[in-house]
């Protein structure tokens, strides 16, 4: 790393991410940071057949995990295939609202997981223990509809982490944690797995709350001694249908987009030069399965 452009270069690629779903979601929440909604076209589906591509050109680069995002990844009308696909190569991780799930999917994802050495894991994203607190954010009725695809998942026998947005002062963690173990229980979620969120100030809710001001960066000083691996774009990289860029978050900056392939896009640094940059600074891990209260012991990944 060159400390005086803050230019941060991939060590290593443990973590290789989709937009599966591009920016295509059946809600349409206050608070999205690439601002997905039912009308968003600007970045489309992965097919099939380029995310079998990919799967393939990760295993000579050593990828230990793959992460499904979107917009809603169960929109897309081959997602179930593609986990499977995928628990062939490796553990596989979806980031959804639980709101559109099916049985009859869960139950030949929770056969392929019984059947793959590796672990699938669902990220539900739910940003309140009641519906007061989610629905004004992510619409009405949203917090029944989670809770609902909550209870389909443990059904089914998976572990779901459950992530929340912080609409709340941080004072308030231990309470909000405490919320919702209470009710994930009554939902037959023994032991819920729960991670707290920043917010990122971009997309819709930069026109909710305000963006990022000019002090809200990176600074030389500030990543003398610092543990750049607590950064995504260190060790992460995210497929679209535009190409590969640097991370998650970013992908609607022109200068986030590094290459078509990945051995090329890996071998690109990137300048952390975005309000976003400043928040993985503050917080670190935001994107992967880390930081989880109250998770039980996994399956061997």
């Amino acid at each position: 790393m060159n400390g005086t452009t803050l230019n941060l270069s991939l060590s290593h690629l443990d973590e290789l991410w989709f937009q599966v779903a591009g920016t295509r979601c059946n809600l349409s929440c206050h608070h999205c940071f690439i601002s997905c909604s039912p009308h968003n076209n600007s970045f489309g589906f992965l097919p099939r057949q380029q995310i079998q591509d990919y799967l393939r050109q990760s295993v000579p680069l050593s990828v230990k995990g793959y992460y499904f995002t979107g917009g809603e990844p169960f929109l897309h009308p081959e997602m179930t295939d593609i986990l499977i696909d995928t628990l062939q190569y490796g553990p596989a991780s979806v980031l959804t609202n639980a709101t559109v799930l099916k049985p009859e999917w869960l139950s030949r994802l929770e056969e392929a997981h019984t059947q793959s050495r590796y672990s699938l894991e669902f990220r539900v994203s739910i940003d309140g223990a009641d519906a007061t607190t989610n629905d004004p954010i992510r619409g009405h009725s949203t917090f029944d509809r989670a809770l609902s695809g909550v209870k389909l998942l443990v059904d089914h026998g998976f572990l779901p982490i459950i992530t929340a947005t912080r609409t709340w002062n941080d004072s308030e963690d231990q309470l909000v944690l405490d919320q919702f173990i209470d009710v994930l229980r009554e939902q037959g979620y023994e032991h819920p797995r729960i991670k707290l969120l920043p917010s990122l100030k971009l997309g819709a809710e930069e026109k909710r709350s305000g963006g990022y001001s000019d002090h809200q960066r990176i600074t030389p000083e500030m990543m003398v001694g610092f543990d750049t691996s607590q950064l995504v774009c260190e060790h992460s990289r995210i497929v679209t249908d535009r190409g590969i860029h640097v991370c998650p978050i970013l992908i609607e900056s022109s200068d986030s987009l590094l290459g078509e392939d990945l051995e090329t896009a890996s071998q690109q640094p990137f300048k952390l030069s975005h309000g976003a940059c400043f928040t993985c600074y503050q917080y670190g891990a935001i994107c992967s399965n880390v930081a989880v209260s109250n998770a039980p012991a996994g399956k061997a990944t």
